[in-house]
């Protein structure tokens, strides 16, 4: 529903037209407070509110009433409430005086004032006002007449900060990919899907074990890129979120990815070369880095969800000193972008060595080049850590604990291992020693002794969540956990069975599946997945431990084992997970590592209570 807040004859000669080019529903004039009121008790869904002296372009009229992100977001001149929202504007509309009607710029205040959470949407170039006299009138109208919307709106359309890969390479036509996506009718979602399609087309190339397959494939996996940067594109263009193309956009990402490690490992196969050792560390590798910068972020981000952001606030170590000083040395800034490897530059480089080599050396250039990003990285943020002294806010103590997918076995080793003043990070180190010391005992004849260092990860994990995750250095107990569990199963399996290392690739995708899960919903400031979830998967430590009772009863058991675990696991896990992230509300506010669905997030709203 579209309502102007004021006479018909009272509004600007063009309003009725930018309404009509936002693509809101047809406007109703409501004059009196008592109209506004009548029509708000009977009004279901997102309701637009406008000043009926709006000037300005179409397109912010279109971010209000279409960014289904916030259940209450304004521009100048216009305020959108949603269904979630609606009875706190009832509410206030009840409760005003007698008077003048009020204006959309006032009623945004007074729900803030209440306690709604009203979001500014921000407009860049573009122009919204509401003008008061004719010669401010004149001035808006030439300053919007100035303005190139459609520019404006494809740029906007890119993602700020993109890596050198995507921004040169790709953003340079995949916006007028978007925009020709947007003027057929194609949905985000229907974007993304079609970048999954070319994926598995190009992971289909490569199984072949073909030098023509192998070429395919890295043509495949660019056009499948710039589907999945489309896709973003698009959304921001058209102004379509939907909580479920977040998930799919970031989900899909990992599935094309690890599909194309899967491919390559076929395709090697084929040729006499068997890489899959090399594939499942590349998976795990990958997962790891992931969970590196989010239980960092969300150290910053204060646990309250949407982890990810790149600034600098409340870093004062010597790494964060440095970075400020890169920073206003502009060749710096895309060099750093670029050797942490993000997905434009590591999908490039896949694609570039799979045409012309073999996958050996895809994955040893992979492993190399993310291994140099991820201590690039990690030991920057540790420098940046280290000067904090005040403990982490407990929020994120409860971010951590579920980014830990601790399970029972270690909820009861906690209650034996919770030692005055130690716990978290501390114990990372002995837990590393026992998964090391598991995956080096392993091997076809380790027997029952190999349950020795399993119990001891369980007992160590219990030890590091025994008390709240708040320290410095905390943030990095889901990463390594991670690292611990992942290369855990590999060693195992290689020791033990090297012909089941496709299967434990499997295994690793699933549990990679489930963390990346946790991941996106406390990004998006939903509930982590359910304790019931993560205890029936076993937690963490509860695989290592069933992990090493497989391998002690042999070979073909493990083989077996873990083959029942992953399609068991999967079955539980995504069924789960899909039946969250279809229910309803608000998308996610922050991007993934990719094309990114969302834009950034807008500020609140600082409009001034009058």
């Amino acid at each position: 529903m579209s309502l102007v807040l004021g006479r018909a004859e009272a509004s600007g000669a063009d309003l009725g037209v930018r309404l009509t080019g936002s693509g809101a529903p047809e406007a109703v004039h409501v004059p009196t407070s008592a109209q506004l009121a009548q029509a708000l008790a009977a009004a279901d869904g997102t309701v637009l509110l406008v000043d009926p002296h709006y000037v300005g372009h179409s397109h912010p009229l279109r971010m209000a009433i279409r960014d289904s992100r916030f259940a209450a977001r304004r521009v100048p001149g216009a305020l959108a409430v949603q269904e979630e929202a609606l009875d706190a504007l009832r509410a206030l509309v009840a409760a005003a005086p007698e008077g003048p009607l009020p204006t959309p710029d006032e009623l945004a205040a007074g729900l803030s004032a209440a306690g709604t959470e009203v979001r500014d949407l921000p407009l860049g170039d573009l122009v919204a006002a509401v003008p008061r006299t004719p010669g401010e009138h004149r001035a808006a109208a030439e300053q919007a007449a100035a303005v190139d919307e459609e520019a404006v709106r494809l740029a906007a359309a890119v993602k700020a900060r993109d890596g050198f890969f995507t921004t040169f390479f790709v953003s340079t036509w995949s916006r007028y990919v978007a925009r020709w996506c947007a003027r057929r009718g194609l949905t985000p979602n229907q974007v993304t899907v079609a970048s999954l399609l070319v994926a598995l087309a190009g992971a289909a190339g490569a199984a072949t074990g073909t030098r023509a397959g192998y070429i395919g494939a890295a043509l495949a996996l660019y056009f499948s890129f710039v589907l999945d940067c489309t896709d973003g594109q698009l959304a921001r263009y058209a102004v379509d979120y939907s909580r479920i193309g977040s998930w799919l956009d970031a989900t899909f990402d990992r599935v094309k990815e690890y599909a194309v490690y899967a491919g390559l490992a076929l395709g090697s196969a084929r040729d006499g070369d068997d890489v899959w050792l090399l594939a499942a560390a590349a998976m795990a590798l990958q997962t790891t880095r992931h969970i590196v910068d989010f239980a960092f972020n969300e150290t910053r981000a204060g646990g309250g969800g949407g982890g990810g952001g790149e600034g600098d606030e409340g870093d004062t170590g010597a790494g964060a000193k440095l970075s400020g000083k890169l920073d206003h040395v502009g060749w710096t800034v895309w060099a750093r972008r670029m050797i942490i490897l993000p997905i434009g530059e590591r999908w490039a480089l896949i694609a570039v060595l799979t045409a012309a080599t073999t996958p050996r050396v895809v994955f040893v250039a992979l492993l190399i080049g993310c291994t140099f990003a991820a201590c690039y990285t990690t030991a920057g943020r540790v420098l940046r850590t280290l000067p904090r002294r005040r403990p982490q806010d407990p929020k994120v103590g409860a971010v951590l604990f579920a980014l830990s997918d601790s399970g029972p076995v270690s909820a009861v080793a906690a209650r034996v291992m919770r030692l005055p003043g130690i716990g978290g990070a501390v114990w990372l180190v002995p837990l590393a020693l026992a998964a090391a010391l598991l995956g080096f005992a392993a091997g076809e004849d380790a027997g029952a002794w190999l349950l020795a260092p399993a119990a001891a990860y369980a007992l160590f994990a219990g030890a590091v969540v025994a008390r709240p995750l708040t320290g410095r250095l905390d943030w990095l107990v889901p990463p390594v956990l991670r690292a611990a569990e992942y290369g855990a199963v590999i060693a195992v399996t290689a020791r033990t069975e090297p012909e089941a290392l496709p299967t434990a690739f499997g295994l690793l995708a699933v549990i990679a599946y489930h963390h990346y899960d946790t991941v996106y919903r406390l990004r998006g400031g939903h509930e982590p997945p359910p304790r019931a979830l993560v205890w029936a998967v076993g937690g963490h430590e509860g695989r290592v431990l069933l992990l090493a009772a497989l391998a002690a009863a042999g070979p073909r058991v493990l083989h077996t084992g873990m083959a029942a675990f992953a399609v068991a696991g999967a079955v539980v896990v995504v069924a789960e997970s899909t039946a969250f992230w279809v229910r309803g509300a608000r998308p996610d506010l922050d991007e993934a590592d990719g094309g990114g669905r969302t834009a950034a997030s807008a500020p609140k709203s600082r409009v001034p209570a009058s």
